[in-house]
């Protein structure tokens, strides 16, 4: 039997047999990601030469900031992602003035023309999920890595006030993409890590806000995926998040994907390193981690990808590689 990608995904969640692993690669469109016509084709184009069996929508970082008045600019980097050269928050004094935006103007109203425009291309036949950044890592990106950090020790309430703000901005755009054909979103969280802060402090200035998000979604997203960003994550922490799949960097943590298997009922998502082999490999490495991976889960609750973006110069052999290696597993 053959599967629509929809089907096949639907059943991978609920750990039913399938016809193969399903398999999605992702990354950034540096410069084309400015323009909604120009992120749009590049994502179509991107998904008709490789075939996924689902797009996730990778606008820059900064689409969901630039109106409140952040800057950014592409500097080349391999990851694809941009550099902010202004920020808007530097007293904690700033967290309070941030305003709700509309999500029909500006980067936000582009974000939704990308969107329109990959329904148009898509229908019914190819699932995409939307980016969606958590309030935590907006705010990073408003204020910088360690002014965050400052303001969460040292300001707590009026950091509170500006992911307040943040939040509500996310859940007005969320509403503004019911009628934009999306399977879900694509949850990313970077400060869930043990690296970055405590447990304590993300469980008070992450988790709340994360879940204000994930339990507005509409019903009718049948696939919400979580990211987990960095090397130390806080798996834990978000495993009863109601969200069909997640995704960490499980091949550079000490996470595997069968432990995730066990700490959380949906679909775990990666198994590929996305420097190696992905980037830096040959496309025997890429079959063979790929396969790993699938024996590892028994090829069920499991979606073949990287941990996170590919990058924009991964060898073409490599990503067909990992594309075809599912159709030789069955």
């Amino acid at each position: 039997m053959t599967l629509s990608k929809r089907e096949r995904l639907e059943k991978t969640i609920a750990g039913e047999e399938t016809d193969r692993v399903p398999v999605a690669l992702w990354r950034h469109w540096p410069g084309d990601d400015q323009r909604a016509s120009d992120l749009a084709e590049a994502t179509i184009l991107f998904q008709r030469q490789w075939d996924f069996d689902f797009v996730k929508v990778t606008p820059a970082s900064s689409y969901c900031l630039v109106d409140y008045g952040v800057q950014d600019r592409w500097v080349g980097h391999l990851e694809g992602t941009r550099e902010y050269v202004r920020r808007v928050v530097q007293r904690s004094l700033d967290w309070t003035e941030l305003r709700v935006l509309d999500p029909t103007r500006g980067a936000l109203g582009r974000q939704l023309e990308t969107l329109r425009l990959l329904k148009e291309a898509f229908g019914e036949e190819v699932p995409f999920i939307q980016t969606i950044f958590s309030p935590l890592a907006q705010a990073k990106n408003l204020a910088g890595k360690e002014v965050l950090i400052e303001h969460m020790r040292t300001a707590p309430d009026r950091l509170k006030t500006g992911l307040n703000t943040i939040t509500e901005s996310t859940l007005r755009f969320i509403d503004a993409m019911r009628r934009s054909g999306v399977a879900g979103i694509f949850y990313a969280i970077q400060h869930a890590s043990y690296t970055v802060i405590s447990e304590a402090e993300y469980r008070e200035f992450g988790r709340p806000y994360d879940l204000q998000i994930l339990e507005a979604l509409p019903d009718s997203w049948w696939f919400n995926m979580v990211h987990l960003h960095g090397s130390a994550p806080m798996f834990d922490v978000v495993a009863d998040y109601p969200v069909q799949a997640i995704n960490w960097h499980d091949r550079e943590t000490g996470l595997t994907l069968a432990e995730g298997k066990l700490r959380f009922g949906g679909a775990v998502c990666g198994g590929l390193g996305r420097w190696d082999p992905m980037h830096n490999g040959t496309p025997v490495d890429v079959r063979t981690q790929a396969r790993e991976a699938i024996e590892q889960t028994f090829g069920r609750r499991f979606i073949l990808s990287t941990g996170c973006v590919i990058m924009t110069t991964t060898p073409l052999s490599n990503i067909r590689a990992a594309r075809e290696v599912v159709e030789s597993k069955g």
